[in-house]
């Protein structure tokens, strides 16, 4: 019980002392840590219900994605009935009903057609099941309909991407700790601390960055484009800011946004805001090509099915580097920059829940929990002093110093509090002294039973410590389910309780064990009152 060593004591006190500094950050606002020369030292993050911002719950367009699969299957299938040896003619491909056919001209290559789209299709899971089911219909044409797991695997698949662009996204803008995690199968939850402008974080992650570059059709009928119609083999698009103005380009796609590596803003030679692009070295090499070969010719630079620009090759370009011009902003611009980094997203994302927490709403939650918290921290101060006289300022100390070595290590993680945290907070405050009773009750008894001060004080904490240590493995136990299986507030009202389950272990037994035995050790009492 007595044996202390200095070693272990100044361990302890420089542990505590640090966990005093590092909350002290916590504790002031950010521009005053930042006047002290504080600014630099890890502090808490206030989550959206403490310091305001905005939530989004994104739905991604599932009927949008299927679209798209056909269409991705539609360019495979003409791609390798074409490189198929012998080459495999086929009539006008449909996409009907959700479902693509095409028929087999040469009823001889109709096997050989069946085989070729078979090995387009590819197994979903360990089920066996493929993404597309291949039949034969009337003897010469060939259906190819997405079965259920392959939807929803390719629906899965595009929500995992889907998030990662978001996050990405979001973490461009520079904001502290945002929540981003997906909800059931298509839905996205964003919760972005400290923004107010809704608007524009719909607008940055709204935005599905699609960039594609295609040849301006020139040889388009001028009344089909001023109707907002195309020929076959083009597609009339319209222009941003320019009402009723469209203009038709070749459907073929030269170079997309797949080959980017870098985005950022810029500006052009008469000074207007602009996106520099540059593309990695496959991408390079094509740019080089189209440029070369369509030297003179308009070429459209197009984001989301828009038409940003569509200016002439003056000449080849073979840097892999470009500028894209448009009628932009400085902030536009560079939301553009941010959303071709980050990568095109998969799917269409629509919000179907919007709200804006204002920060003032959050000033009210911290005050109340922080008056909730120094209530708690009072009536349990002052029921054990009256209690357990010394032993009970023993535990009042050793509470003081949990508060500040629960917030130092929440600083030093990066942890958001939020306000079920704050909760957490209160009621780790109240249990902290629980170990604090079974050791000074066990006390009490073991000198009801005739033993020595040193014995009776050292049993209590040797005795004591079993069922402290099994209460809180208990409670820990409780965190990590709600840790692991929670969400939003569960994972902040957890964080909280875990590391205010392991603080108050360290200062409620072995710091309160510490100053029991330097004052056994001084003192050498033969009485005392607990």
């Amino acid at each position: 019980m007595l044996d202390f060593p200095r070693w272990k004591v100044w361990s302890i006190l420089l542990v505590l002392a640090l966990g005093v500094v590092l909350a002290i950050p916590s504790l002031m606002p950010e521009s005053t840590a930042n006047s002290i020369g504080l600014g630099r030292m890890p502090r808490i993050n206030l989550g959206l219900d403490l310091s305001g911002g905005s939530h989004l719950l994104l739905e991604a367009d599932t009927a949008d994605l299927a679209k798209q699969n056909l269409q991705k299957m539609e360019d495979t299938i003409r791609t390798e009935m074409r490189r198929n040896d012998p080459a495999i003619s086929i009539g006008d491909i449909s996409t009907d009903n959700g479902a693509l056919s095409f028929m087999v001209r040469d009823v001889t290559q109709l096997d050989a057609a069946v085989e070729a789209a078979r090995k387009q299709t590819s197994a979903v899971g360990v089920t066996g099941q493929r993404d597309w089911d291949v039949r034969v219909v009337d003897g010469t044409r060939i259906v190819m309909t997405p079965t259920q797991a392959g939807l929803a695997d390719s629906a899965d698949r595009a929500m995992q991407t889907a998030t990662e662009v978001v996050r990405k996204r979001i973490d461009e803008m520079g904001t502290k700790e945002p929540t981003i995690i997906r909800e059931g199968a298509t839905r996205i939850l964003v919760e972005v601390p400290g923004l107010q402008d809704p608007a524009a974080l719909k607008a940055l992650i709204g935005k599905t960055a699609k960039l594609e570059f295609k040849l301006v059709d020139q040889s388009a009928d001028v009344n089909l484009v001023a109707q907002g119609k195309s020929a076959p083999g083009s597609q009339t698009l319209p222009y941003p800011d320019s009402p009723g103005k469209f203009i038709a380009v070749q459907r073929r796609v030269l170079i997309s946004g797949d080959d980017l590596i870098d985005a950022s803003l810029t500006k052009d030679q008469d000074q207007r805001p602009a996106v520099a692009i540059k593309f990695n070295a496959s991408g390079g090499r094509k740019f080089a090509r189209v440029t070369q070969e369509n030297t003179g010719k308009p070429f459209a630079m197009i984001l989301d099915n828009i038409v940003l620009s569509a200016p002439n090759i003056n000449e080849p370009i073979l840097g892999g580097n470009a500028i894209i011009n448009g009628n932009f902003t400085s902030d536009s611009a560079n939301a553009l920059a941010i959303s071709l980094r980050s990568g095109k997203l998969p799917v269409n994302l629509k919000v179907v829940e919007e709200r804006t927490v204002l920060a003032q709403l959050g000033a009210d939650s911290i005050h109340a929990g922080v008056l909730a918290s120094v209530i708690a921290s009072v009536a349990v101060i002052v029921f054990m002093l009256v209690t357990y006289g010394r032993f009970g300022f023993y535990a009042d100390l050793a509470v003081v110093l949990n508060i500040f070595v629960i917030l130092a290590v929440m600083a030093i993680l990066n942890a958001t509090l939020t306000l079920p945290g704050i909760a957490g907070f209160v009621l780790t405050i109240g249990t902290a002294v629980d170990a604090n009773v079974l050791i000074n009750e066990r006390i009490r008894e073991e000198r009801r039973r005739g033993r020595g001060v040193v014995q009776a004080v050292e049993l209590g904490y040797k005795e004591a410590s079993r069922t402290i240590f099994e209460a809180n493995t208990v409670h820990a136990i409780s965190g990590l389910i709600m840790l692991v299986l929670g969400s939003g507030p569960v994972k902040g009202f957890a964080v909280v309780l875990l590391i205010g389950i392991c603080t108050s272990v360290f200062t409620a037994v072995l710091f309160t064990r510490m100053l029991t035995a330097l004052w056994i050790r001084k003192n050498r009492p033969t009485e005392m009152h607990i």
